[in-house]
């Protein structure tokens, strides 16, 4: 059994860097993605990022119910079409912001056994695979609020950057 990693919520400056790329998948990157998923099961999650357990690796896992993967390195490759949805955030509990995705993309990516794979996704396996490759880059729902989300939202952005302190 490995141990519960925190997660970071809004606020957090390691939420919005750019993760560095994994070099090779080895025994502490799996223990790590292991990790990972224990934290996303207890947490309710459908993904987890490595910045979001302050970690500034592109490392992110999911499990939507059709068991886990583990995505190393991710790059979307192919997007089409367009789907507006609300989605939440571990990070941001409590939020939900509509967002505009591809309904389909072409990922390129290294699974846990440090193989390359390139798999082609859609519905909400797609949303969660964009959400946490924004992660990988520093963004967040909240970037695709609009005006009026905002304002709706501000108040609650604000109590979790004070938790913080």
């Amino acid at each position: 059994m490995t141990t519960k990693l925190k997660v970071r919520f809004f606020g957090d400056p390691c939420l919005r860097k750019k993760s560095s790329p994994v070099k090779h998948v080895g025994p502490a990157e799996r223990m790590l993605i292991q990790a990972m998923f224990e934290t996303m099961y207890d947490c309710k999650g459908v993904g987890l990022a490595a910045p979001q357990v302050g970690i500034n690796e592109q490392i992110f896992v999911t499990d939507i119910g059709q068991g886990p993967m583990a995505f190393i390195n991710p790059q979307i490759i192919k997007r089409s079409g367009s789907v507006k949805q609300e989605e939440g955030c571990l990070s941001i509990p409590g939020v939900t912001v509509n967002v505009k995705r591809a309904a389909k993309i072409k990922v390129r990516y290294l699974d846990q056994h440090n193989k390359a794979v390139v798999g082609e996704f859609s519905e909400l396996l797609s949303r969660v695979i964009q959400h946490e490759t924004d992660h990988l880059h520093g963004k967040l729902i909240v970037d695709y609020a609009s005006l009026l989300e905002k304002r709706k939202i501000r108040q609650q952005l604000k109590e979790l950057e004070e938790q913080r302190i």
